[in-house]
This record gives structure tokens, C-alpha cells and sequence, in this order.
């Protein structure tokens, strides 16, 4: 399975009043490991950065008035998308500016969602962790992914992040690429448990409740679609509650 870690950063907040991507940086995945591959381009707007902005990702007119157009890099772009499932952060703020962009180019417009599948992390990371900060360096500091180079925003750096925090919160590693080997030697020594004698009466069985059970459903349900449809344990799980 083939997944593009994706984020931008832009001259403002909002596409409807004209605000440009000016720089987007994508990882690749295949089979949930690393292949060394990224896609990294800044872009001129044609239209100045507002100042907070450039406050968040220190990426000044002055830099951006040397790079490449959209629309110049539009088809190598959705080449090395399409047909992979973008893993995107607060993904609603990234996919309305790229559909911006791909609106005034020449031709039918497209979106990105006719091109990809989407996974949002934020909505992922709000259900694993409901009530809680849930930000890239919230996550960062939870999973233990070092953020240290993180000082200000930047799209390919944000992607190399969000790849390492989404494989921890899925459950997936974070550290091979592919061609790449590592050895791990464990040295486990054991002893035999002493044994214990089980108290007299009967034994108490506690059953989940049908919450506890329908949010486990939804827990399972959400794994399974990220995996691809891939999960074992959905026709076993079916059969153990008719029985």
C-alpha cells in the first residue's frame, strides 16, 4: 500500500480570499515503511505573505519571488500523488488550498480527493485521545517523535514528522527504510513463576457493557480502515458474538 505523508504552507488562512500555497513537502510510504522518496517545492503566490504568517514559517516574499509557479509544478506533483492515500494533518486546511491551486489551472478542474484517498490524523488522534491537546507537537510529545528541529514550520519537515507520529499512533515502525537492515540481539533470561493457589468460591467473571463493547467496535472498526481493510480479527469477532 502506497501512502503520501503531505503538508503545506501558505501565504494566510483562508483560499476564498485568494491566499496561495507556497510550499509543500510530501513523504512517501509503501507498506507502512519509509522509501526515501519526498517531494519538496517552494512556490511563488504572486501575492505578498501575510506577516503572521511569516511569523509561523519564516518563508519571506523576497525568497519566494525566486521560485517556480503552481502551475509549473502542478503535473509532477499530482504524479507523484495520485493513487496513493494522502495521511494529512487537519486535513480540511490542506486539500481547500491544493483544490484552489488546481482550479486556475487550464482545463477541467480537479479536486484532490478525485485523485487520493485522505486520511486525516487530527480527527484519528481526537478519537484515540478525546479531550486532549491534540496538535503536531502535542502528538510529538506523546508518542516521543523528536520535534527539536521544529522551530518554525515548514512543509517537508512537518511531513517527516507527521509520518513518524502517524506510525506510532497506528502502531506501525517508524525507523526502517526500505534497503535499509538493522540487528537487534535480546538477551532474556527467565525463572519460573512460583505457583499460586486459587482461592476457595466461585469465580467472578466481569462482562464489558454494551458501551464498553460499541467503543471498542468503533476502535476496531477505525484500525481496519487504516490497515486497508486488512485486519484478521473482524470475521473471528463476528462469529465469538453469535456464538
Amino acid at each position: 500500500m502506497r501512502q503520501i505523508i503531505l503538508d503545506t504552507e501558505t501565504t494566510g488562512l483562508e483560499p476564498e480570499q485568494g491566499h496561495r500555497v507556497i510550499e509543500i513537502g510530501c513523504v512517501e510510504l509503501f507498506n507502512r515503511r519509509k522509501t526515501g522518496r519526498t517531494f519538496h517545492r517552494y512556490l511563488r503566490p504572486d501575492r505578498e505573505v501575510d506577516r503572521g504568517a511569516v511569523q509561523v514559517h519564516g518563508i519571506t516574499n523576497e525568497f519566494l519571488a525566486q521560485q517556480p509557479r503552481f502551475a509549473e509544478i502542478a503535473e509532477e506533483l499530482l504524479e507523484f500523488l495520485t493513487g496513493g492515500e494522502l495521511i494529512i494533518h487537519n486535513a480540511a486546511f490542506d486539500l481547500a488550498f491544493l483544490d484552489a491551486e488546481l482550479k486556475r489551472l487550464p482545463g477541467t478542474p480537479r479536486a484532490m480527493r478525485s485523485l487520493c484517498s485522505v486520511v486525516d490524523t487530527l480527527p484519528l488522534a481526537r478519537q484515540l485521545h478525546p479531550g486532549q491537546r491534540n496538535s503536531l507537537d502535542a502528538l510529538c510529545k506523546r508518542y516521543g517523535v523528536d520535534n527539536s528541529r521544529r522551530e518554525l514550520h515548514g512543509a517537508l519537515l512537518d511531513a517527516q514528522i507527521l509520518c513518524d507520529v502517524y506510525l506510532a499512533m497506528t502502531g506501525g515502525q517508524t525507523a526502517l527504510v526500505l534497503g535499509e537492515t538493522t540487528e537487534t540481539r535480546l538477551h532474556i533470561t527467565f525463572e519460573p513463576a512460583p505457583l499460586l493457589s486459587r482461592p476457595a468460591g466461585r469465580l467472578r467473571v466481569v462482562r464489558a457493557t454494551e458501551e464498553e463493547l460499541s467503543a471498542h467496535d468503533r476502535v476496531m472498526a477505525m484500525i481496519d480502515k487504516i490497515s486497508g481493510g486488512k485486519a484478521v480479527w473482524g470475521e473471528r469477532q463476528t462469529a465469538d458474538r453469535t456464538q
